[in-house]
């Protein structure tokens, strides 16, 4: 049985978010399908496999603005089909600085250095749909809760360890208790219409900015080696309207309907590593190994909330309206804290990669005529976990999220990332093409989630001047539950997508 306990803020959904990722980089890269793991030599590639860095032969200034065209969400939740609007924004993608100087006593030897910033996350969504449900009830999760912690209902609503939630669920008579066959049962009053018209409505923005350190080295344009400290600074806001409405036609049932409102924040940065070797067995032919260590946040939360709820003359009241702010107080208690501070470490990212370089053999970019490249991917995303602030917490207590973790490892699995790509060089013109896929991060069957994407572009080289430009088309499936509960099934509405995303690279060598 799956395992759960509603958290006022952290859930699994906010590990996944965090991990499943598909970064942007320069134009050159993303117009390759963003194999970067073993052709090396653009400066996304701190951020893929840092040997990558060790092709330089020159110093390097690059800036990469973007343009996302995301069009409208199709979601199918219990058979109802629905659009959400189309979002459009400015983005950025891999911009910085790369310095390379060779050895002086030995001129087959090199060392690079890059300072970058990429935007390896987007966060940018607005999530809409609905249907009947004649199952269960969003409530059904404060009951769940308030049921499992041992208070009476007076203690529950003043109670700072319930979600806020569960606190205005009780206050305003959406949950509550009634004996059943000779038991006091907590009950949610939605289940008593038996037919609900359930709707979410879910906006987001933000996205996680990554600044990278780089340092490698060329050894004999034979070996590369390289490693990098990143530092993602991670900004992430939802806004939900959740509303339930009794479609039963019963007009003395006890509810009507409720609505609940959410405005949720998570900002906060990390610390992660990356290292990398690029070998070449012979001059057309490059080998690359890279992996990427965890990164581990320190988040805070910040949540504010409302709830509405009809519950058509319950206890003589139709109509209860309640915030996060007022609920404490009302019910004449300290005011509590609406944040929380605590880390969430995210995957391992393991990378294998081959490239196979044209052009006689020639090491020197001037005598090639182009490439194909590959990458291989393997990111444990079913290893995400939370744990409390260390500042905040006794180090020697059970770490509170247990629960939330054990949800992790059983819904998510491991995923592999698939990127190939390739160039033709046309005397100063390059064109590229590519396709990137990522697998599907669900451990359970039904829940489809993937995402493809395809990948064109092209370059021009004239002196110590260079453009370049990437189109890419993205199909992304995915799903999203409303709320989960421990003893029935959980339904969620699919996902489909397709988006469009923009790239140009201006850069300067010297």
């Amino acid at each position: 049985m799956l395992l759960w306990v509603h958290a006022a803020a952290q859930l699994p959904e906010d590990a996944l978010r965090n991990s499943w990722t598909t970064p942007s980089g320069t134009a050159r890269e993303q117009a390759i399908g963003g194999a970067m793991g073993s052709i090396g030599g653009d400066i996304t590639a701190g951020f893929v496999n840092p040997a990558g860095l060790g092709l330089y032969k020159s110093n390097e200034i690059v800036i990469s603005p973007g343009w996302q065209l995301a069009n409208a969400m199709r979601s199918g939740y219990l058979g109802t089909i629905m659009s959400g609007p189309s979002l459009n924004h400015f983005s950025m993608g891999a911009s910085g600085i790369v310095i390379s100087w060779p050895n002086s006593f030995n001129p087959g030897v090199s060392t690079t250095f890059a300072l970058a910033v990429n935007r390896t996350a987007d966060f940018n969504s607005h999530l809409d749909y609905q249907g009947i449900n004649t199952n269960s009830s969003f409530a059904e999760q404060y009951a769940e809760e308030f049921a499992g912690s041992g208070l009476d209902i007076n203690s529950g609503v003043a109670s700072p360890d319930l979600d806020y939630g569960t606190r205005m669920a009780l206050y305003s008579y959406l949950i509550d208790t009634a004996t059943v066959n000779g038991s006091v049962q907590v009950i949610a009053q939605p289940d008593k219409a038996g037919k609900l018209l359930q709707h979410n409505d879910l906006r987001s923005k933000g996205g996680i900015t990554e600044i990278d350190l780089s340092l490698a080295s060329n050894q004999y344009d034979k070996w590369y080696l390289g490693a990098s400290i990143g530092v993602p600074i991670l900004d992430y806001t939802r806004y939900q309207t959740y509303t339930e409405t009794d479609v039963s036609g019963n007009t003395n049932n006890d509810f009507e309907s409720f609505t609940y409102r959410e405005a949720y924040h998570t900002s906060g940065a990390g610390l992660n590593g990356k290292i990398g070797v690029i070998y070449s067995p012979s001059r057309p032919w490059r080998i690359g190994l890279s992996i990427t260590t965890p990164t581990d946040f320190g988040l805070t939360d910040r949540i504010s909330a409302s709830l509405d709820t009809k519950t058509e003359n319950y206890n003589n009241l139709r109509e209860i309206y309640m915030t996060s702010d007022s609920l404490d107080r009302i019910t004449g208690v300290s005011p509590q804290p609406n944040s929380v501070r605590y880390d969430l470490v995210t995957p391992w990212h393991f990378l294998l990669s081959g490239s196979y370089i044209f052009g006689s053999g020639q090491a020197d970019v001037k005598n090639q005529h182009g490439f194909i490249t590959g990458d291989l991917e393997y990111v444990t995303t079913h290893s995400p976990h939370f744990t409390p602030r260390y500042s905040d917490e006794n180090n020697n207590a059970a770490n509170p999220y247990d629960p939330e973790n054990e949800v992790i490892k059983q819904i998510y699995k491991g995923t592999i990332a698939a990127r190939l790509g390739g160039e033709m060089k046309l005397d100063r013109w390059f064109l590229r093409a590519g396709g990137a896929y990522y697998s599907n991060p669900y451990s359970q069957s039904g829940q489809k989630a993937d995402k493809l994407y395809l990948t064109t572009g092209a370059g021009y080289r004239v002196n110590a001047f260079f453009v370049d430009l990437a189109y890419v088309m993205g199909f992304t499936h995915n799903v999203d539950f409303p709320y989960r509960l421990a003893d029935k099934t959980n339904y969620a509405a699919a996902l489909h997508q397709t988006s469009g995303n923009v790239v140009l690279t201006f850069g300067i060598k010297w």
